[in-house]
């Protein structure tokens, strides 16, 4: 059994989501599994896990500054455990070339480069948003095509079926060797 993190950033909530969907694939798995809500938490690695997947979500063009400053703090543990990023926007809904260049973007910045990366659609949350948030939202579902513009209900873009296959990729990379190792 692992002890994995999952430090992720969230604006919405989807992030969020995922993240616990994800603990609660790799709990199933027979591993303990600690989400961390980063904007709440000043959160260091230093030898406490066996492995960690980073959640981001993209708002702005950008992945949110407080997960990148957490990378770079942890760079180093991050780079001796197994380790994953899950980057979670709109462009993985349609537009991987841009979702790809925000993950290209966050490793140079971070110079982290994880051996797994992972890309998963985000959600339209328009229900949730104030009046003017969701003008803005539904007129870059407009301009960005492929996306829902009516305001009355939420869109989850997010696939499943794809996060629980990230998930368990990773739990199958986690060998027993490895693990021992950092304990």
């Amino acid at each position: 059994m692992a002890h994995i993190v999952i430090p992720y950033g969230t604006s919405e909530g989807q992030t969020a989501r995922i993240a616990e969907f994800i603990a609660d694939v790799l709990r199933a798995h027979g591993h303990d599994v600690e989400p961390v809500d980063l904007k709440h938490s000043d959160h260091l690695l230093a030898g406490k896990y066996d492995a960690a997947i980073v959640g981001a979500s993209i708002h702005m063009g950008k992945h949110e500054e407080y997960v990148r400053d957490f990378v770079l703090k942890n760079r180093e543990a991050l780079e001796g455990i197994p380790s994953a990023l899950f980057s979670v926007s709109l462009a993985a809904h349609g537009d991987m070339e841009n979702a790809e260049q925000y993950v290209a973007q966050f490793e140079e910045e971070t110079g982290w480069h994880p051996a797994r990366v992972a890309l998963f659609s985000g959600a339209l949350l328009y229900t949730q948003y104030g009046f003017l948030n969701r003008m803005v939202m539904k007129k870059i579902a407009q301009d960005k095509g492929g996306l829902d513009t009516d305001t009355s209900r939420d869109y989850i873009y997010t696939e499943w079926d794809g996060v629980r296959r990230f998930a368990e990729d990773f739990a199958a990379g986690l060998e027993p060797k490895a693990v021992q190792s950092n304990l």
